[in-house]
């Protein structure tokens, strides 16, 4: 259900700005919501799509997903892998919500809560500048990373001790 009301919104965003959905354009869009969490690059997003559209051309892929960026319901985002990733962004949300990246092993996760309203305003109200956008990523070390790297430790200790 959820994903029928995210595509009707798209469709109607779409369709807002004279755009129809067309089955290349659905069938795209219907690949980024079901995959919503993996931050796809353009080259996954074409290879899922082709999976379910067999005749679909990566330049149209490229197309799509460049009138969902400039229709803002996607966003490009780099992780700093080299890729150019597609991120959905929220329907009642103005900014696009923020990430914790792990700079270890790749992993990507979502800050849903959008903890810089409150800077937005201040900077206004300081600088006169009204803030359109905003997007925050925190680069470091995940938990289990963390955790890895602290039982590889111990077990060098011990091996260190035993010696």
């Amino acid at each position: 259900m959820i994903l029928t009301e995210q595509l009707n919104r798209i469709k109607e965003r779409l369709k807002s700005k004279g755009y129809k959905l067309t089955p290349q354009r659905e069938t795209t869009i219907r690949v980024l919501l079901q995959h919503e969490k993996d931050h796809l690059s353009a080259e996954e997003v074409f290879l899922l799509v082709k999976e379910q559209f067999p005749e679909i051309g990566m330049a149209t892929v490229y197309r799509v997903l460049d009138l969902l960026t400039e229709l803002h319901v996607v966003q490009k985002v780099n992780f700093g892998d080299g890729a150019a990733r597609f991120d959905l962004r929220q329907a009642n949300s103005p900014h696009l919500h923020h990430h914790l990246i792990c700079t270890e092993c790749g992993n990507v996760e979502e800050i849903m809560d959008d903890w810089l309203l409150p800077l937005e305003k201040r900077i206004e109200r300081e600088y006169g500048f009204t803030v359109t956008d905003h997007r925050l990523d925190f680069h470091g070390i995940c938990t289990e990373c963390r955790v890895k790297e602290r039982d590889k430790n111990k077990s060098n200790n011990k091996c260190k001790a035993v010696s």
